[in-house]
């Protein structure tokens, strides 16, 4: 049986791109186990050195100068990466990118960020490469810099996705509805009992807080909010990456109490999700994806310009999530919790019976879709 290969990109701009190309290297090969898969940071793979030194200066300005992030986002909105801009990603940091795809020898490449599918359309559109390109957009909006024309395939989050792209002037033919693809994982259930059991928990209200794969939930005025519940609630703080955050807070005696967990990175949110009852984070949208697939309550603290902002609106848009607009949000569904806890597990799976006919795997299943088409059309006579 022929294997099929499949190269998915992504850039290290957030965790929450390279979290979906590896998701989706799970699902196709629960679809189709026989593929080959292989993800790769392209940036970071072709320019070690130099790659974290400006994700490093992105890191900062996000979060040192959202005024400006937003300006920049707002004022390509609608634009594709111009050629200029194009050409010079690609002689400052991706010339070797067509010997990688040689040496990898792909049926199908995936993007799961922008750049990374500028820079494989610039290839495609020097016939250099013919290589079926699909672009998964990772959140619920659609920044210009997403669209290209050699993109064979666009795999979306939501219809207001899609008729964004349909503004830009992509082909309706070319783009399909599949959700924002998250690990298999977040799809099952677990027993709440094996999960307590395994990280120490308690069988009481649980609210999770976490900060993305960057950790960027370190708003003291709401850490501190949170744990002057401590008696009342059980708190999980996720710091992902994050590890000067989290040491100092080992250190402060209002967080070292037994209702109280503090985690570094971790491959399980899944099951911390299953048996929390309110998630408190940066609404990125592969965490707002995961959320929903466990039907947990969200409040997203303070959303990054740009993508996250859209996120944020979508979301509570359709009764998933809140902005927190003062500590006022999170008292009042402390109290939800404390004294209403019935409500609030009946509201939830209210939420994951809204969302039963999300299919999982639909993402996985249109890459191998796209793969078959390509074969069909190589076997035509007058390919």
């Amino acid at each position: 049986m022929q294997k099929h290969r499949v190269l998915l990109l992504s850039e290290g701009f957030g965790a929450g791109h390279t979290q979906a190309a590896y998701a989706l290297s799970s699902s196709l090969r629960k679809v189709e186990p026989h593929v080959q898969t292989k993800v790769l940071e392209l940036g970071s793979f072709l320019n070690p050195r130099v790659a974290p030194i400006i994700i490093t200066a992105y890191k900062k300005t996000v979060s040192s100068q959202p005024r400006l992030v937003r300006m920049m986002y707002r004022s390509n909105y609608k634009k594709s990466l111009n050629r200029l801009t194009t050409l010079a990603l690609h002689r400052m940091f991706y010339t070797r990118t067509i010997q990688v795809i040689r040496h990898l020898h792909p049926d199908v490449i995936v993007c799961t960020h922008p750049i990374p599918s500028t820079i494989i359309s610039r290839i495609k559109r020097l016939e250099m490469l013919d290589v079926p390109l699909c672009t998964v957009i990772t959140d619920y909006d659609a920044h210009g810099s997403w669209v290209s024309r050699e993109v064979n395939s666009y795999l979306v989050s939501t219809e207001q996705v899609k008729q964004k792209l349909l503004e830009r002037g992509v082909d309706e033919s070319k783009i399909r509805i599949t959700g924002i693809p998250v690990h298999p994982n977040f799809w099952e259930r677990h027993r709440k009992e094996d999960i307590r059991a395994q990280f120490g928990l308690k069988n009481m209200p649980t609210v999770l807080v976490m900060g993305g794969g960057w950790g960027f939930m370190k708003d003291e005025a709401v850490n501190s909010h949170l744990a002057s519940y401590r008696d009342r609630i059980q708190i999980i703080f996720c710091f992902g990456n994050n590890e000067k955050s989290l040491e100092k807070m080992k250190k402060d005696p209002r967080f070292l109490h037994e209702h109280i967990h503090l985690l570094g990175f971790t491959k399980e949110i899944d099951k911390l999700m299953e048996v929390s009852d309110l998630l408190i984070t940066k609404p990125g949208g592969m965490t707002c994806t995961e959320g929903l697939a466990k039907g947990i309550p969200m409040l997203f603290h303070k959303p990054l310009p740009g993508q996250e902002e859209e996120n944020s609106h979508y979301f509570a848009s359709q009764g998933w999530g809140t902005q927190i607009s003062s500590l006022d949000d999170i008292t009042a569904w402390i109290d939800r919790l404390c004294n209403n806890y019935d409500e609030v597990i009946r509201e939830r799976e209210k939420v994951l019976d809204q969302i039963e006919s999300f299919y999982p795997l639909q993402s996985a299943q249109a890459i191998m879709e796209l793969i078959g088409q390509n074969e069909e059309l190589k076997d035509c006579p007058s390919y």
